[in-house]
């Protein structure tokens, strides 16, 4: 990774300390998570580069999970989330109606959704696995010897936003949730076991690039409804949409520097991420080279979340 990568120490501020948001900064940085999926590297990167290329900033890219990126804002450690799944909770804790550190950024142009899969061949074997009543009966064809009389259930990484275990005991499933650490883990096992024509079922979502590249299908469950996932111990319905959106230190909004109204201004579409997310994870291009490679081709996209007067540059 080419961005620099800072430590967060996040349990050295003390709750009577002077809060690090309202210590001055360099105006010249900003200070961006850098969460643990491609699609949200493919996001920042493309980001990055814009700032530090077109308009002269240093980017610092800081690589940490979901809810440290929160506390990280909260603490003055970061500027921004460029791609936040829900968090409700965290909202509350540090938005307006809580310790005001946090603003909420608008839509990113990502739609999000979580669900759980198995592959094509499986449902053209078993057309009945195709939802939760089907996989009930058929819970044994995900047996591992790591589950023995359960069926796994691959998750990714531990941190991701997950109501798996929620969805298996409302639904009474036979399976045990085995997680695969991160992204990159579970879409290798995923493949390997793709190209075998073994049985597989795991959490997987959109925007993603291997949805393009394997044939995959998500099973039906009860539609999600509000409140359906209050508990997150009993989960009878499947999960909702995401409208992702971005997450701005509230100093950084208050200051409304060009560097802010640059990602205030950018959206794009889950088929863009996936473009650079697919030379990241599957072509192996450095995350800076990918980024180049799409910032060139795409002048007409990203132009216009240049602030005003920042397109001749």
């Amino acid at each position: 990774m080419r961005g620099i990568a800072v430590g967060l120490a996040l349990a050295a501020v003390s709750a009577c300390a002077v809060r690090t948001d309202q210590i001055a900064r360099d105006p010249g940085v900003v200070r961006m998570a850098l969460n643990g999926w491609v699609g949200y590297e493919a996001s920042a990167e493309v980001l990055a580069y814009i700032l530090r290329e077109e308009m002269g900033y240093d980017v610092q890219l800081v690589r940490t999970d979901e809810q440290p990126s929160w506390q990280a804002l909260d603490q003055g450690v970061l500027d921004v989330i460029v791609e936040n799944w829900g968090h409700e909770d965290l909202m509350d804790l540090y938005g307006p109606e809580g310790n005001g550190t946090v603003v909420d950024g608008g839509p990113n142009g990502n739609v999000g959704g979580i669900g759980w899969y198995v592959p094509g061949y499986v449902v053209d074997e078993y057309p009945e696995i195709a939802a939760v009543d089907g996989l009930k009966e058929h819970t044994d064809l995900f047996r591992t010897a790591e589950t023995g009389d359960r069926g796994e259930f691959l998750g990714g990484a531990p941190g991701f936003v997950t109501q798996d275990q929620g969805m298996i005991n409302a639904f009474d499933l036979d399976l045990e949730i085995v997680f695969a650490g991160s992204e990159a883990s579970q879409i290798t096992e995923v493949r390997r076991r793709y190209a075998e024509e073994e049985p597989v079922l795991f959490y997987f979502y959109d925007p993603q690039w291997l949805q393009e590249e394997l044939e995959l299908v998500r099973v039906d469950f009860p539609a999600w409804e509000p409140g359906c996932d209050e508990d997150l111990e009993w989960v009878p319905c499947d999960y909702p949409v995401y409208d992702m959106n971005k997450i701005f230190r509230t100093g950084f909004v208050e200051a409304d520097e060009p560097s802010y109204q640059f990602l205030d201004n950018w959206t794009w579409t889950n088929e863009q991420q996936n473009e650079v997310a697919r030379m990241i994870a599957e072509e192996g291009l450095d995350p800076t080279e990918a980024a180049e490679i799409w910032v060139d081709g795409n002048r007409d996209v990203w132009e216009p979340w240049l602030p005003e007067g920042r397109a001749d540059r």
